[in-house]
């Protein structure tokens, strides 16, 4: 039987190519926590996790390293290994930066599972290998209270360098006529067929959601991504009931249990959870069920490098969203091509990592 050897998490700040300005606040560097996870088999799964603030990246490393001393001589069993650190943490709540660490050790898990097998994280999953549509999603929007719109316009050509054919723009504006413009600008400069999606980071309250979203309905968006307070279900369901574009929602889902809860108010047209919120690889595989059994269309939320392999293997998969944060610190990139992730016929989820990069951008 295949034991946890070891479990070491590390903390680094890297630069982000395009800075991420949204509605509730900016992000111009990744910080992120690089988890490894040594088997009994000498085997290393490896995952990541990104805590969106520099002032967590201690507390997360932290417990992490606290988590080990739990994990260390257990089998190397994901389902199990979840059910006993849900377990532990029942009383304090398996969220925030305690559900972080739980998915970020599911993923090291599942990693090292497929190293184990030799196989790919897609075919230990019982998927094969394919190109997984994606958008691109780094930066776009949002650099002050008046949208900038021949910068909008110029840096969305630039984003189409892989061949995407689907982009994401930051919304939410002082005024509502701001928004409106910077939508008809980046449409104005994209080729025919490239697809928009919107994204207000949880900036309006449903009345102003309602009103915006409405004013933008005839514009051809793809979706308009988390208008009011993501826990607000009953909000974002009148919002999602009063608009004829898509509401998406999902990011913030805290488990599967939240997502469903999510669905069963109608809070969305489209979902797409997030690896680290949701519950790592073993949630992924809960919420893609209950997106099946909804029929509702299933879109990824960072994490391309492993969120592409599960996509191989959800049933009503969507779009992937592309950014490229992790890149400065892993030695093999996400390959893009003609808009499409490509993924390796390699062991695991193909994340290893650029050691030199990661003494460089240690925190």
């Amino acid at each position: 039987m295949t034991l946890i050897e070891s479990l070491t998490a590390r903390a680094v700040f890297a630069p982000i190519k395009r800075p991420l300005q949204t509605s509730t606040g900016a992000v111009s560097k990744a910080p992120m926590v690089l988890i490894d996870l040594t088997t009994s088999d000498g085997v290393v799964g490896r995952s990541y996790l990104f805590c969106v603030t520099p002032l967590a990246l201690k507390a997360q490393v932290a417990l992490l390293e606290d988590m080990a001393s739990v994990l260390v001589g257990q089998p190397l069993v994901p389902f199990e290994l979840e059910r006993l650190l849900n377990q532990r943490f029942t009383l304090l709540g398996a969220v925030g930066l305690v559900g972080m660490a739980i998915a970020g050790v599911d993923m090291a898990v599942w990693d090292a599972l497929a190293r184990q097998a030799g196989q790919p994280l897609a075919c230990l999953l019982g998927g094969q290998l394919k190109a997984i549509t994606a958008y691109n999603s780094c930066g776009l929007g949002l650099t002050g209270q008046r949208a900038d719109l021949a910068a909008l316009a110029r840096e969305s050509t630039e984003l189409l360098v892989g061949g995407f054919s689907g982009m994401k723009l930051r919304l939410g504006y002082a005024e509502l006529a701001e928004d409106v413009a910077a939508v008809e600008a980046v449409q104005g400069a994209l080729p025919a067929g490239v697809r928009l999606m919107t994204d207000y980071n949880q900036g309006l309250d449903p009345t102003e959601a309602i009103r915006r979203g409405r004013a933008l309905d005839d514009l051809g968006l793809t979706w308009i991504e988390e208008p009011v307070r993501a826990d607000d279900h009953a909000g974002c369901a009148r919002v999602a009931a009063a608009l004829t574009t898509p509401v998406q929602l999902g990011e913030n889902y805290w488990g599967s249990r939240d997502m469903a809860r999510a669905v069963a108010a109608q809070a969305s047209d489209f979902v797409m959870p997030d690896l680290e919120r949701i519950g790592g690889v073993s949630g992924w595989l809960r919420a893609a069920a209950i997106a099946d059994a909804a029929a509702l269309p299933m879109s990824t939320h960072l994490f391309p490098e492993v969120s592409a392999h599960l996509m191989c293997v959800t049933p009503t998969a969507h779009w992937l969203e592309y950014v490229d944060w992790a890149n400065p610190i892993l030695k093999t990139p996400l390959e893009i091509i003609a808009g499409q992730a490509v993924l390796r016929n390699e062991p695991g989820s193909g994340i290893e990592w650029d050691e030199a990069q990661v003494k460089k951008y240690a925190y």
